[in-house]
């Protein structure tokens, strides 16, 4: 089967993917770590991922796909991060370009599709990319990918941590790689010095309910006022982990599907944005996520930070929307900024 793997990962850079790996089906050894940051609520309101089904499943692959006997991990690089700039209105890199969530799928098929072909019949196999019941940057390291941050990233020596992680599981018996058993952190505390919320917790994990990425995307309520001076300028994700990380002056150029799509830089109109003009303008991104407004409320966040007189005009307009989430932050944007 060594053939077999080979073929596969050279199916895989060909497909984009700038690394592969391959591990055992074998139970995650971190399971109680993931537990623990359940039984300590800091899923926030993700309350998919403690259930009872999510905790069955990401404690043993084989609950997922009861036939898997490997699982092949592979990455795919997005647009490295930016310097920081304060006075930009800031999305998350991986933002930027189309949303992995439909593009990835056809390229893990097609994967799938030319393993069948290289044995001649079907396998049992489960994909996913950020969508899966399974611990998957425990799965990369074990598939020697890279090693896991102490701000919960996989970051790999050639690429940094620019780069999104797929999985599929598969019925078939591959040789596992040597996982990534080196820490090249060392003393470095650059990702938790940085982190404006300090949600970076000890155990490489993250509090999500201070997380700026959590905070402004999967977050559906109102920001917590204590933490909005801390959202800066981001108004959707948050890269600053990744900014002040030096392994990610070695980020790869993203694949094409990544590449910046959407209009930059981000402006003030925005908090006029219909809802067809926002659907419209998202409709490939990951953006589209936070609905409109979700996107509004964390822009008007965003320019309450700024603290700049000219943005005022256009946070009226939004203090006079239709949705109740916008109008409040509006109008906390607004009271920020005239009391500097």
């Amino acid at each position: 089967m060594n053939g077999l793997k080979s073929s596969i990962k050279a199916k895989a850079r060909q497909l984009g993917f700038t690394l592969a790996g391959v591990t055992s089906a074998a139970p995650p050894e971190g399971f109680n770590i993931f537990r623990e940051w359940l039984d300590q609520n800091q899923y926030g309101a993700m309350e998919y991922l403690a259930n009872e089904r999510s905790r069955t499943r990401r404690a043993n692959p084989k609950e997922i796909l009861p036939e898997c006997k490997s699982i092949l991990v592979l990455a795919i690089p997005y647009t490295p991060v930016a310097e920081p700039n304060p006075q930009n209105l800031s999305i998350a890199a991986y933002a930027l370009g189309d949303d992995y969530h439909d593009t990835l799928p056809e390229k893990l098929q097609a994967l799938v599709a030319f393993i069948e072909e290289q044995l001649g019949q079907p396998i049992p196999n489960r994909y996913y990319t950020d969508t899966g019941p399974i611990l998957e940057k425990e799965l990369a390291q074990r598939a020697g990918l890279g090693w896991i941050g102490k701000n919960s990233l996989l970051i790999n020596p050639k690429a940094g941590s620019t780069f999104i992680l797929a999985e599929i599981l598969l019925g078939i018996e591959l040789e596992p790689d040597d996982a990534f058993n080196a820490d090249h952190c060392g003393t470095c505390n650059r990702c938790i010095t940085a982190c404006p919320t300090q949600c970076i917790l000890p155990n490489r994990t993250l509090d999500a309910r201070r997380c700026i990425s959590y905070l402004t995307i999967e977050n559906k309520q109102e920001i917590p006022a204590e933490l909005r001076p801390q959202i800066e300028n981001w108004i959707f994700g948050c890269d600053i982990c990744q900014q002040v990380c030096p392994w990610n002056r070695f980020s790869l150029p993203a694949d094409p599907a990544f590449e910046i799509k959407i209009p930059l830089p981000v402006r003030t109109s925005d908090l006029l944005l219909t809802s067809v003009e926002f659907n419209q303008r998202f409709k490939k991104s990951p953006i589209k996520r936070s609905k409109r407004r979700g996107y509004l409320r964390n822009l008007s966040v965003a320019l309450g930070n700024r603290k700049n007189s000219a943005d005022l005009p256009a946070l009226r307009q939004a203090q006079q929307d239709d949705e109740p989430l916008v109008q409040a932050h509006a109008a906390w944007a607004i009271e920020t900024i005239k009391h500097e």
